[in-house]
């Protein structure tokens, strides 16, 4: 396709200290965008430093007033604006925006607006979505797993913590837990608090596998793609957009934690090198890269976006 000046725009500083969600994936769509040949301009708060971008600098208020025209903060020459939240004032440029969360019931409909996975498109009345990718090279990838379970994210009810804690003192296995609180927990299961960068990555190249049993709408599921790219499978439950991301040979669905107990039993039984080749193949940040060139070239040739692509195990699902 031909290249295109993208001007992305986010009201994050980047690169993101902290585990971050959002900002992963903006950095991850520079460095792809980058190396399919586009010229990249990334709009984002003062500090970010991104190699594989020109950075201009716009303080997170400015960008997010709702009485802005986000064309006017765009360099000469730009082809097309890419915002990475929900626009209050629709731009005077071509454009297109991501919603990486749920939108309230009853919330306006988002002229050009993109979802990150089909479920979370459907729920908003579109079939319009690209999935969020990353680096695989931001992993360590793992055959040789140490013995234990990894729970990694948000200690919320909806995140279904408790799940993976329930099944841990059933089974007597190793969990190791990783989010933003303390709970109280038994000796075979240990809190290891807030991990990023390194740590984090070592985690998730050594668990035997990730719980993710979310109990709520996942727009997308971050945590997930990193278990698989580093070659460890995921037990998961049927929401949101979950069983868009996990196939049979690289993880297990649910609907009860009692089915997530018994398919603990045989996960470890995944192969992880189909676990990074899935990973690889759907969820990179060049194929992420390469959707959204895609829905850029719809935009600026029909005015109009193009349905989203599902993940290809999902056509031979029974």
């Amino acid at each position: 396709m031909t290249p295109l000046h993208v001007v992305v725009a986010s009201h994050y500083r980047l690169p993101v200290k902290g585990y971050g969600g959002t900002e992963r994936v903006v950095v991850a769509l520079v460095r792809g965008l980058a190396a399919l040949g586009h010229r990249v301009t990334l709009l984002a708060s003062p500090g970010t430093r991104v190699p594989e971008a020109t950075v201009v600098e716009v303080p997170p208020d400015r960008i997010r007033h709702p009485a802005l025209d986000l064309a006017t903060l765009l360099p000469p020459g730009a082809d097309i604006l890419h915002a990475i939240f929900p626009v209050r004032r629709v731009p005077s440029h071509p454009f297109v925006q991501t919603l990486e969360g749920n939108l309230t019931p009853g919330s306006p409909t988002l002229q050009n607006n993109i979802c990150v996975s089909r479920d979370h498109a459907r729920r908003h009345g579109t079939n319009v979505f690209v999935y969020n990718g990353l680096d695989p090279a931001d992993f360590i990838f793992r055959a040789a797993k140490d013995d234990y379970d990894l729970f990694l994210g948000r200690l919320h009810s909806v995140k279904g913590y408790r799940w993976a804690v329930a099944a841990a003192k059933h089974s007597g296995r190793r969990l190791l837990i990783a989010g933003g609180w303390r709970p109280s927990l038994r000796r075979n299961i240990r809190y290891v608090g807030e991990v990023d960068g390194r740590r984090k990555a070592e985690l998730l190249a050594g668990a035997r596998c990730l719980w993710m049993p979310a109990l709520w709408d996942e727009p997308f599921g971050l945590t997930l793609i990193e278990a698989l790219f580093s070659g460890t499978p995921v037990l998961g439950t049927r929401r949101g957009a979950l069983p868009e991301l996990i196939a049979p040979n690289v993880g297990a669905l649910c609907d009860s934690l009692d089915e997530m107990i018994a398919a603990a039993e045989t996960i470890h039984t995944r192969d992880p090198e189909a676990c990074r080749a899935h990973a690889e193949r759907n969820f990179s940040h060049l194929v992420m890269a390469q959707e959204y060139e895609r829905m850029y070239h719809a935009v600026l040739e029909t005015g109009t976006l193009p349905p989203g692509r599902p993940a290809p195990h999902l056509a031979t699902a029974g």
